[in-house]
């Protein structure tokens, strides 16, 4: 099973999978993944709302941070920043790919670009991601 594969799995019954976030590729320096613009994810003007454009860069960050933390550690959001550029329509496809800023000890940032159907830029969003230690018994 991929990566990708194996981290969508984890996204069943949780945030991610009710915004209907599939993910399309997963490294250690990349997370590719696509969201179909739904009506029940936009504003009152039928473009995608600015909660989903963040929650969805959130989910990508925290995939990224996931694949690269050792053995038993765990994570966290601890600063996110969103630009917001451009809009999504309603019945669009936006694609967000987030790569590594800085994979540290204790923290992680994450830069995701989200991009609408002709490429244009949506979103920017910077996160950084807290690194936990395994928990102790």
């Amino acid at each position: 099973m991929s990566l990708a594969a194996q981290m969508q799995e984890r996204l069943k019954g949780i945030l991610p999978e009710l915004l209907g976030i599939q993910l399309v590729e997963v490294t250690e320096d990349k997370v590719v993944a696509k969201l179909t613009v739904r009506p029940d994810l936009c504003t009152t003007g039928a473009i995608l709302h600015g909660g989903a454009i963040m929650a969805f860069a959130d989910t990508l960050g925290a995939i990224g941070t996931v694949v690269n933390l050792p053995q038993g550690a765990g994570t966290a959001t601890i600063e996110s920043k969103t630009n917001f550029i451009g809009g999504a329509a309603k019945g669009s496809v936006v694609t967000g790919e987030a790569t590594p800023v800085h994979k540290g000890k204790t923290t992680q940032v994450w830069q995701t670009r989200i991009t609408n159907v002709d490429g244009k830029l949506v979103a920017l969003v910077t996160q950084t991601q807290i690194v936990l230690p395994p928990k102790k018994i």
